[in-house]
């Protein structure tokens, strides 16, 4: 908090212990001496307005403070589950010095910006091993889409999951079933094959797996973000991702 708003509210407080201490406790304190306590409350308010913003500044900058320690307790307790689940796809340089787990949904417009910015970090950055979680959480076409996601790498393995992956991404429109199709001939893969996997109980395991661990992280929107001990919630641009790699390397 600013020195002088610290000032002001001590001083506050001063007065306000004083007439405590005269009136012998809050419960005895005169009426007189409460509205009086609340006018000087009020005149200092009306001469330094800048003293209630700060004092809601410092009020949010303790919070998100607040929330990045626990944030970080939280990738702290499920760091196996975030960095080696023995199923989540894993790109990128996967001997990098920094790795970066995603949460998705195909749906999620910010995803699909994160998506294009993902990319081009990739590219220029050859040092980041990437871990992508599918969590559908925007309804059932969502859920589709996913489940065709997670069908494909479980039949196909890692490089045709990552086709599909960067197909859904790119879709003009909704991923319909139609589209689905659509992406499964245009990469020549059985479509009927992946239709029936789609319903398997280990495409459903993979996804609530996932679910599981998003509420037990207090994940609910997509995209988020851990890159190594640190949890972003939402889409960050490329340069504020590519600032954050900086500052990790050291």
């Amino acid at each position: 908090m600013h020195v002088k708003t610290l000032r002001i509210w001590v001083t506050l407080w001063a007065l306000f212990a004083a007439a405590i201490a005269s009136a012998g406790d809050l419960s005895n304190l005169s009426e007189t001496d409460r509205k009086a306590f609340g006018q000087e409350v009020k005149r200092y308010l009306m001469e330094n307005p800048e003293v209630i913003f700060e004092a809601v500044d410092a009020f949010k900058a303790q919070q998100a403070a607040s929330e990045a320690q626990n944030d970080f307790a939280l990738v702290q307790q499920y760091s196996a589950a975030l960095f080696d689940d023995g199923f989540s796809y894993q790109g990128g340089n996967l001997e990098g010095d920094i790795t970066l787990v995603e949460f998705i949904d195909y749906r999620c417009g910010y995803c699909k910006k994160a998506f294009q910015d993902l990319n081009e970090l990739l590219e220029t950055d050859g040092n980041v091993r990437l871990i992508l979680k599918e969590l559908p959480i925007l309804g059932e076409a969502s859920v589709v889409a996913s489940r065709f996601a997670i069908a494909v790498k479980q039949l196909y393995g890692a490089d045709a999951y990552k086709q599909v992956h960067d197909a859904l991404f790119s879709l003009p429109g909704q991923p319909t079933p139609a589209a689905l199709s659509k992406i499964s001939r245009k990469l020549e893969l059985d479509r009927d094959k992946i239709l029936d996997h789609m319903a398997s109980n280990d495409v459903a395991e993979e996804i609530s797996k996932t679910a599981e661990l998003a509420q037990k992280m207090k994940i609910s929107g997509t995209p988020t973000f851990v890159m190594q001990d640190e949890m972003l919630r939402g889409y960050l641009p490329l340069e504020s991702m590519q600032a954050m790699l900086r500052d990790k390397r050291g």
